[in-house]
């Protein structure tokens, strides 16, 4: 089969995986979207590892601003949206964003390998064994500024929506939890905006870059996976209410417990 079409292929299966595991457990695809392109660029379009991390960060990134845009909306309709909490985090998220994907693009590759696999090991840790707590102290303005660049930052670097940093980070303010996820969902879509630009920009002039590509974001893989993704995140919220989500998650959490060490190892 010709490279760029298994290529296509597998994002489509790809984007229907992420799309329900982001459905069903209410957190960004880009920790399994990220390591499968790191995989299927090198492995199909035979592009050195330097190249490949970025990419599959950035396009990562671009197919959460489809599916950030869909959750923004539902969450919006739903009246689980804070708007002072959204847009007061939103102006440290797009700071954070911007100068975490230029940090990423300037990242020697096995680097930005070792710390997303080391980060995504402790997110996998933190969805098993984590307790939402809370503090008493208020929520300012200025913290949330600062959380929202903590989250922009952490989040581009790892080409994820954010809502595994910045849910437990609201609700620790004592957000209420339906108003923690929506202002994550809603969030996610300034993440990937910003976080996707700056990649743009970064890679806009690199040598060595694949057709169709738009700075570091591989466009075929960002369609095939939004193609299917969106439908699936539906499906996987109505399977939510029925399937026991505390195991799901550990199972989830051992998964990504699992590709992180294979990050490390290879």
């Amino acid at each position: 089969m010709d490279p760029l079409l298994f290529l296509i292929l597998s994002c489509m299966v790809l984007g229907c995986v992420a799309g329900v595991l982001a459905g069903l457990l209410g957190i960004g695809g880009g920790l399994i979207i990220v390591p499968t392109l790191v995989y299927l660029l090198q492995s199909q379009l035979s592009l050195p590892l330097d190249i490949v991390m970025p990419m599959a960060v950035a396009t990562s990134l671009s197919t959460i601003i489809f599916t950030g845009f869909s959750s923004f909306l539902t969450h919006y309709k739903l009246g689980n949206l804070d708007m002072r909490v959204f847009l007061t985090c939103s102006i440290g998220i797009a700071v954070g964003a911007a100068a975490g994907a230029q940090f990423a693009a300037m990242m020697p590759a096995d680097l930005l390998k070792q710390v997303f696999a080391g980060l995504m090991l402790l997110l996998a840790f933190r969805m098993a064994f984590g307790k939402n707590r809370v503090t008493q102290s208020s929520l300012s303005r200025g913290k949330l500024v600062g959380i929202g660049l903590g989250v922009g930052g952490f989040s581009s670097l790892l080409g994820i929506g954010g809502g595994a940093l910045l849910v437990p980070a609201l609700v620790w303010f004592r957000v209420a939890m339906k108003t923690a996820i929506g202002c994550a969902a809603a969030c996610g879509m300034v993440i990937a905006l910003f976080g996707s630009a700056s990649f743009v920009h970064a890679g806009w002039l690199e040598p060595g870059l694949p057709t169709f590509s738009l700075g570091f974001i591989y466009l075929p893989a960002t369609a095939a996976i939004v193609s299917t993704s969106m439908l699936a995140a539906n499906q996987g919220a109505k399977w939510g209410h029925k399937l026991p989500i505390p195991i799901l998650k550990k199972i989830f959490a051992g998964f990504l417990v699992l590709v992180s060490l294979h990050m490390f190892l290879n």
